[in-house]
């Protein structure tokens, strides 16, 4: 899995980090296997990874599955589990894909999009 990197940052620094991967892509150089979500809000932040969504991103690491399963794990209630995984999908550190079962329908298995993330807040 790729590296991930959940930051604080304005909208120059965006644009900044995309002049210089579209540099190295014209150069022919590498582009960097990461991803980085970055939000101009620390608080946005703290919004996000909550105390409860980052078990669950650390059950769903340490084992993927459906949502009734993971909730089920956690012993908690399933529609808290779905909306915070439709938060963590939101924001690119889940991954939730529709999955064929043998013989009788199909079910969404959630996975995490990284095996980490790095989390780095600057505070101004």
């Amino acid at each position: 899995m790729k590296k991930l990197i959940l930051k604080t940052g304005t909208e120059q620094d965006f644009f900044k980090r995309g002049r210089e991967i579209a540099k190295a892509a014209d150069l022919g150089q590498p582009i960097p296997e990461e991803s980085i979500i970055s939000f101009e809000d620390p608080a946005d932040v703290t919004k996000l990874i909550t105390t409860a969504r980052l078990a669950l991103f650390r059950a769903i690491k340490e084992c993927p599955g459906s949502i009734t399963q993971i909730s089920a794990r956690l012993r908690r209630d399933r529609s808290a589990v779905k909306r915070d995984i439709d938060e963590l999908e939101r924001a690119g550190l889940l991954l939730v894909s529709t999955k064929t079962l043998p013989g009788h329908g199909r079910m969404k298995e959630v996975s995490a999009a990284a095996s980490q993330f790095n989390l780095q807040a600057v505070i101004f």
